[in-house]
């Protein structure tokens, strides 16, 4: 099923010899360049048109009425709303337990002098939830919970509109709104969702400071085209797992994880790292037994047949450590003897999954930690979505005129040898006459 890289042989750099699925961004932002101009010049008008062409519906509203947020959750199956509920206690707790930190102690540098830090809450978000192949409640969960924890004081939410459900973004996307206490939300979809978030639309909905949530290419795009104007969380492409494996793991464990990937997106990326043939060989045969057991199967088979799927042969697990780091992967699980041991030596991850009993599955819902994740290798260098994606950190300076003094000397010789002649007389004007 999966197609077998051997790097048994191989010294690296491993980077440009792992397998990646093409998303050229750029040919997608000019297909949504006309769709932002357009939201920007006509408003209300131009997001029905385009629901209509893209969603095959038009919404009543498309600020969706409060009732209809309330109704969702009153008609929420019990056992999916304890469930929600578990995975938003979880989520708050990480939030406030792990990533809330608003009074760092301040530096204090000499006598009256200091700098010290403030966390502050960006004044406006806008939330994307998408809604095409999988209606993903759980991301109006990763988006609201930290942006709450954060303090943001104003919030929107926009999903797709969906032709069974009257015009209305998915019930349980609906439900989550409400339980979170969300009430701005709107049935708007694709990259004119994100031109309306950034450029705002006159009666209906007030520009954003801040766009995060996954969504598909054109979602990408729009994002790309619009930062700057607004901030974006990343760029976020198809999801990824890359699964370091020995023979002590569970080939039906790890075919399972594989696919469970596979199944969101034609273009998901399932990648086995594993320095056992014997293993390697009993994944591919659990992929054939599951994935015809699967609802999804020829979404599944497309993705793990794909050019961004793989096993990867290493001689060992130093090297499946490195070539781990090497895909920098959205999300990796490590399934080995001494998971810990192995797990505690990766750099580069969106998120770690310890163990045969941590899969993604459990990240993407209940284990509290974030599923918004870097993928295409950006966890090199970026982050997944977390309180502090909500926040900006702000230096805030105390000198009295004894501090300043002592090192007034100092600053006028350096702003006279950058030629800031002007910034040295900001010094000299507070000496002492």
């Amino acid at each position: 099923m999966l197609r077998n890289l051997d790097f048994t042989g191989a010294q690296g750099p491993y980077r440009s010899m792992l397998p990646r699925g093409s998303f050229d961004v750029e040919a997608a932002v000019g297909v949504v360049r006309p769709i932002v101009a357009d939201v920007a010049a006509r408003g209300e008008a131009a997001l029905r048109e385009y629901s209509e062409k893209f969603d095959g519906v038009v919404p009543q509203s498309l600020r969706v009425p409060a009732a209809e947020l309330a109704r969702a959750a009153e008609q929420l199956d019990p056992a999916l709303a304890d469930a929600f509920a578990v995975s938003i206690q979880r989520r708050r707790q990480v939030a406030e337990d792990l990533e809330l930190d608003s009074n760092p102690t301040p530096a204090v540098l000499a006598d009256g002098a200091r700098v010290g830090l403030r966390n502050i809450p960006v004044e406006r978000v806008g939330l994307y939830v998408p809604g095409g192949l999988a209606p993903l409640a759980s991301s109006v969960i990763m988006n609201v919970v930290p942006a709450q924890v954060a303090g943001v004081p104003s919030i929107a939410v926009a999903s797709p509109p969906q032709k069974e459900f009257g015009g209305l973004p998915h019930p349980n996307i609906l439900a989550l709104c409400h339980i979170l206490g969300i009430e701005e939300v709107y049935a708007v979809g694709g990259a004119q969702a994100v031109a309306m978030f950034a450029h705002g639309v006159e009666g209906l909905c007030e520009p954003v400071s801040l766009v995060t949530g996954p969504g598909n290419i054109y979602v990408v795009a729009a994002k790309r085209l619009l930062r700057g104007l607004v901030g974006i969380d990343s760029e976020a492409g198809p999801t990824e797992i890359a699964i370091v494996a020995d023979d002590t793991a569970n080939p039906a464990y790890v075919a399972a994880d594989l696919i469970s990937q596979a199944e969101h997106d034609p273009l998901a990326a399932s990648v086995l790292i594993t320095p056992s043939t014997a293993l390697a060989e009993a994944v591919q045969a659990e992929l054939v037994r599951q994935v015809d057991t699967q609802k999804h199967r020829e979404r599944i088979r497309t993705a793990l047949t794909g050019q961004q799927s793989a096993v990867v042969l290493v001689r060992d697990l130093d090297q499946a450590v490195a070539v781990a780091d090497a895909y920098a992967a959205e999300h990796l699980e490590i399934q080995t003897a001494d998971a810990e041991a192995v797990a505690a030596r990766i750099r580069n991850a969106g998120a770690i999954f310890v163990g045969g009993y941590a899969p993604v599955s459990l990240g993407d819902y209940s284990a509290g930690s974030t599923h918004v994740l870097p993928t295409a290798g950006c966890a090199c260098h970026s982050s997944g979505l977390n309180v502090r994606s909500f926040m900006r950190t702000v230096h805030v300076i105390g000198y009295t005129e004894g501090a300043l003094m002592a090192i007034a000397d100092g600053v006028e010789r350096f702003a006279l040898a950058e030629d800031l002649p002007g910034h040295a007389a900001a010094i000299t004007v507070r000496r002492p006459q």
